[in-house]
């Protein structure tokens, strides 16, 4: 169940509450019963291991000295524009 972020406009209290995600946005606040937004947060998910852009991909850069071939490059994509790749 996702944990959501709140921040009362009447105590400027911020607090947490789990909730589903069909469930309706909290509008009053757990201290004070003033009006509360929800707030936006940075996600904590993060992709670890093999098979995702960021450790397949991301970290390629090109190398802009002409040498190799598009079709010789690791990524494949082309992208290097007459350059090589490089991990």
């Amino acid at each position: 169940m996702p944990i959501y972020e709140y921040k009362c406009k009447k105590c400027h209290r911020t607090y947490e509450l789990f909730q589903g995600i069909n469930d309706p946005e909290a509008g009053s606040c757990i201290y004070c019963q003033g009006t509360a937004r929800k707030l936006i947060s940075l996600s904590s998910f993060h992709l670890k291991g093999t098979g995702w852009y960021v450790t397949d991909y991301g970290g390629k850069k090109c190398n802009s000295s002409g040498e190799g071939k598009k079709e010789d490059s690791p990524c494949g994509a082309g992208a290097c524009e007459g350059g090589s790749c490089e991990s």
